[in-house]
Parts: C-alpha cells; sequence; structure tokens
C-alpha cells in the first residue's frame, strides 16, 4: 500500500466504502469511542469539520473497543449516540482495532514504522488523530489529549488546506 486511498472498509451502515473517494482531500482519521473521558472531542471534530470541508478536509471516524472496552456498542447504536449527542456529520466506519493481534490493515500501515516513519507507533488511546495530505501521505499525528480546535491542530490542518 502507498498511501491511505489503497484502503477499503466498510462504512458505519456497514456499506464498503474506499478510502480512494477522499482522493485529493486533507484528511483527518480518527479512533473514536463513545464511554471515553475525550468522547467531548466529537464536537469539536464535528465544528472542525464544518468549519473547513468545504476547503476540502474530512474527517474519518473509525470506532475502536480496543482501550477499557469503551465502545462496546453496535454499529448502529454508535451511529445513533454519535449523530443524537454531537451532530455528527462526518463520515463514520464499521469498529474496528487499531492494535494488537486483530489491527486492521489500515491501523498498521499508520502505525507500523516501515510505512509510516516520522509519524508511526503503537496507538495509545482513542482519539489519536493522524494528518494525511491531499496526495494519501501521512503528515501529522496529535495524541488522544490535543484538542481537535487546537492552535497547533488547526495550523496542522490550514497549512495543508
Amino acid at each position: 500500500m502507498d498511501s491511505v486511498y489503497d484502503f477499503t472498509l466498510p462504512d458505519i451502515e456497514g456499506k464498503e466504502m474506499s478510502l480512494g473517494r477522499f482522493g485529493g482531500k486533507v484528511l483527518m482519521l480518527v479512533n473514536v469511542a463513545s464511554r471515553c473521558g475525550f468522547t467531548p472531542q466529537y464536537a469539536g471534530l464535528q465544528r472542525l469539520y464544518e468549519r473547513y470541508r468545504e476547503r476540502g478536509l474530512e474527517i474519518l471516524g473509525f470506532p475502536a473497543n480496543d482501550f477499557l472496552r469503551q465502545e462496546p456498542g453496535s454499529n448502529e447504536q454508535i451511529k445513533a449516540f454519535c449523530t443524537l449527542n454531537y451532530g455528527v456529520s462526518f463520515p463514520m466506519f464499521s469498529k474496528i482495532s487499531v492494535k494488537g493481534r486483530k489491527i486492521h490493515p489500515l491501523y498498521k500501515y499508520l502505525t507500523e514504522r516501515t510505512s509510516n516513519p516520522e509519524f508511526g507507533g503503537a496507538i495509545t488511546w482513542n482519539f489519536t488523530k493522524f494528518l494525511v495530505d491531499r496526495t494519501g501521505h501521512i503528515t501529522g499525528r496529535f495524541s488522544p489529549r490535543e484538542d481537535p480546535e487546537s492552535e497547533q491542530l488547526v495550523s496542522a490542518v490550514e497549512r495543508l488546506l
């Protein structure tokens, strides 16, 4: 795989979606969870999406139950939670694993030092954010503690747009 655009995953409704459909856009890939101390970041992610979508930003949410079972629900429950509580309108995908033996190939690509030497390394918690440029290459990684609307993260997004 040469870029994130080479991956296909089921969306939150189970329909296969190629990340290639986002070619030419700036992406923020985030592993998310509904019962996490960082769950309120959904609100900031949604505001960021609304602010920059017209300029070419797409935020992609990947629910994962890898950290203290903080995403136990079904895809239908996750979708309802995100829509009702945070008005999430950015693309969400079916629940995946972002670490360990069952790691999804996309997250293996994002975290392996061979494919991502500058920003690789294991996911340590929910709401880790990867920035991808318009050519599909990883250009940044932000910790779960980094607020989606922080000056540092917003500046990184604006540079890519």
